[in-house]
This record gives structure tokens, sequence and C-alpha cells, in this order.
């Protein structure tokens, strides 16, 4: 008998990397994808009712495809050592958070560290402070905060990205181009299973494409690349969301196409012990 759990392909998501609404459906469905990972970003952010309007009106339209919610909005951080930006940063995170449930949303992923270069103007102890606060709040409106793995900061390491998670009861979004690239797993002080060892019931959604570098997120050129960090995304028990995070087509298309030749590999394999 083949293995349910195996065969259970998990959705897969692009982000709203096209500004027209109506083409981003058109390209979701045209390329079978199973949803849109929405980001918002400090332009696109709803501020104002009627922008919040706006955008259930578009949220509504994307059915019927499946939509979580990520923010990506840079230097916004919980820990903020300067006290005025740390409390503007919670009431923007619960702002969105209140948005996200009016949008019949359940998944919101965030970060810890994004958009700055060092942590030295963050406080620990505030992080993990507030970071349980908000997601006590979301808890509430029925929305998983997910705490994803940065390239770089407390989130690349893998001891501290546990911590963070544990700490403040937090659910997890795993990066796997993040993970690669962190200075903590090219070292070889810990390895990329670090990241999930600990608690793989916590992760819901993995970000797929095989790096970032300085041009940013690069897709994978065969299934070589990331054969591997795929196979540990399907060891993961939760983790039914694999956003391709590319933000142009083609490359996209690319890590479409190599996600879906893993999955029939994983098939083949799976029909074959069977067999046995």
């Amino acid at each position: 008998m083949l293995d349910k759990k195996a065969m259970k392909i998990p959705k897969l998501a692009c982000c709203n990397f096209i500004q027209d609404p109506v083409a981003l459906k058109e390209f979701a469905l045209t390329h079978g994808l199973d949803g849109i990972d929405w980001s918002f970003t400090a332009a696109n952010a709803p501020n104002r009712p009627a922008e919040e309007s706006r955008l259930m009106e578009i949220i509504d339209n994307l059915d019927p495809l499946e939509v979580r919610y990520h923010c990506a909005i840079h230097n916004m951080d919980l820990g903020d050592t300067d006290r005025e930006r740390s409390k503007n940063a919670l009431r923007t995170f619960k702002d969105l958070c209140r948005t996200v449930a009016k949008l019949g949303g359940r998944f919101f992923t965030i970060h810890v560290g994004l958009g700055r270069s060092r942590t030295h103007d963050l406080s620990w102890e505030d992080t993990v402070a507030r970071l349980s606060q908000l997601v006590q709040f979301a808890n509430n409106l029925g929305v998983r905060i997910c705490l994803e793995n940065l390239a770089w900061g407390w989130t690349s390491r893998p001891h501290l990205f546990e911590k963070l998670i544990r700490k403040s009861g937090a659910y997890a979004t795993l990066d796997i181009g993040h993970a690669k690239v962190s200075p903590y797993v090219t070292s070889q002080h810990y390895d990329l299973e670090d990241f999930v060892g600990p608690q793989p019931d916590r992760f819901l959604n993995a970000h797929v494409y095989n790096v970032e570098n300085s041009e940013g997120h690069l897709a994978p050129a065969s299934l070589s690349d990331m054969e591997s960090r795929l196979s540990l995304l399907r060891s993961l028990p939760l983790c039914d969301w694999w956003v391709l995070e590319l933000h142009r087509e083609e490359p996209l298309l690319q890590t479409l196409r190599v996600a879906r030749e893993f999955f029939r590999r994983e098939k083949n394999g799976n029909e074959l012990r069977a067999a046995l």
C-alpha cells in the first residue's frame, strides 16, 4: 500500500508579483497553481477603510485560488530598541492581522530583522515578548503567525530561530533559499536539517527557490540544485503550502517545472517500493 502522506502533494502558490490582479489570477490558473501568497509591502498595505474594502474585493475575485499572507515591510521590528518604532511595529502588525482575519486568511508570515544589515538595533528580550503578544493577539482572531528564517541575523541561526518559535508560540515558514546561504550553514556549523529538527510540526509554509543573492531570488537550474531541500520539506508533517517565491515569470515557471519533476520522481519511487 502506498504511503498516503507521501502521495499528498503540497499546494503550490506564487506571490502577488503581477500588479494586475486579473492577470495574476489568470497566470496562476493557467499554470495549475493552487494559490496566491499575498505580500503586504509599505506601498500596498491598506491604511484606510476604502483601501481595505478594495483589497477585500481583489481577494474575493481571486477565488477559487487559496490566499495566504506575508508581510514584507522592511525595517519594521517588534524588538526595535527605539521605543516609538517598536510600538508602531506592533500596532501595524496588529492592524494587518485584523485585515488578514477580515479577508478570511488564517496564516500570516512575518520576519525579525527584515531589511536590516545588523541586529545591534534590536532587543532580543523585547522581540520575544512582543512576538508572543502578537501571536496571542492573532490566535484570538483565528490567524496563525508564522516566523520566516532570513539569510542573516537571528533567524539565520537554527538554534535562535527555534528558540524564537518556541518562546513565542509562533508557527514557522521555512525559506529554503535563505537557509542554504545562511553563514551558519555554509560554514558547516549547522546543517539545514537543524532548522526544522526540534519542532517539525511547527512549519506550515515553505518558500521554494534555489538561493538568494545580491540579484534577488534565483531559480534552480535543475532538480539536483534543491532536491535534498525539497525532501526535507516533505518530512514536515504540516507544511502543505509551497510558495514559488520568484518575482519574474520565467524563473518562477522554471522552479515550477523542477517542483513537478520532484513530485513525479517521488510518486514513481513510492509506486516502485509498493510493488516490491
